[in-house]
């Protein structure tokens, strides 16, 4: 483990790369390990202190960027994960595995579409199988194509987006809560796209928008069952997203320039929030939305 950690005082302005970037174009779904600077995701420096000891996670988009770096923090909080990913995305998930082993937690990989709703229900299905239930679900998985017009948005790609973004977040949660205990958590993960739009992003900002109300929503109608629902909106994060078409390349090279921080945040400095979330510390949250956004505040 390294010697700087998450807690190690430092200048959030310096702390990580700044732009200007190179241009690194990449197929979707993109991979972090061939990206430049490679996206931190607290494999050397997150230390976990038991705060999730004994339970039971689901998360999607769990080989790179924020899952990445939610799975990494939660299984050295001490919970066993099943992770969901593209079979495209298996060369990062293979590289996490031994990571995730290594906290001495147990962790069980579900590769496929969570644009198919049958498969959704599989993965929860498996997830509690495996694990022997499941008190926590993550949505992380998203997918994001830039625009520079919205007619040039299909009806094919704005399908996609809302499938992969937000209907998929309804399949599972819809599978999940019969199986979730008093005390459990959901935690999606939203953007401040929801609040402050890019215009190349047509299709993106509104399910952002969408799951920022069904957060809201099932919060409230879940708290009298002890359930809690909350989400994380980051701002620009260092991920595969972006430079495999969420971003055209001239923005991947100043990714990050306009925030008051003056950088994109790594995946690794959003891993807390989740942990917050997911523990019991923070039992009187819910229905609520985190910001993590390097200065960009939501409204």
């Amino acid at each position: 483990m390294s010697s700087t950690n998450q807690y190690t005082m430092r200048d959030p302005t310096t702390q990580y790369p700044r732009p200007p970037f190179e241009e690194q174009p990449q197929p979707a779904p993109g991979l972090a390990k061939e990206m430049t600077p490679r996206p931190d995701h607290g494999e050397d420096s997150y230390v976990g202190f038991g705060r999730l000891k004994g339970r039971k996670a689901l998360i999607t988009g769990g080989d790179s960027g924020i899952g990445r770096a939610v799975a990494i923090a939660f299984a050295r909080e001490g919970a066993d994960l099943t992770l969901n990913y593209l079979p495209d995305e298996e060369e990062d998930a293979k590289d996490l595995l031994p990571i995730i082993r290594d906290s001495g937690v147990s962790v069980h990989t579900v590769p496929g579409d969570i644009q198919d709703e049958a498969f959704c229900t599989k993965l929860v299905e498996s997830a509690v199988k495996e694990m022997g239930g499941l008190d926590i679900v993550v949505n992380v998985a998203g997918k994001q194509a830039y625009q520079d017009s919205f007619l040039d948005i299909t009806t094919e790609q704005f399908d996609a987006t809302f499938k992969t973004n937000v209907y998929a977040m309804f399949w599972i949660c819809k599978a999940a809560v019969p199986h979730l205990p008093r005390g459990a958590t959901i935690i999606n993960t939203a953007s401040i796209q929801a609040y402050d739009q890019s215009p190349i992003l047509g299709d993106y900002a509104p399910t952002k928008s969408a799951i920022v109300g069904f957060t809201k929503v099932l919060g409230k109608q879940l708290a009298d069952r002890g359930i809690r629902v909350n989400a994380v909106a980051p701002g620009p994060i260092w991920t595969p997203l972006q430079p495999s078409g969420g971003q055209p390349q001239k923005k991947v090279k100043e990714f990050g320039k306009n925030v008051p921080l003056g950088r994109p945040g790594q995946p690794a400095e959003l891993a807390s929030i989740y942990v917050f979330l997911a523990s019991q510390e923070s039992s009187y949250v819910t229905a609520e939305v985190y910001g993590v956004t390097g200065g960009h505040p939501l409204p």
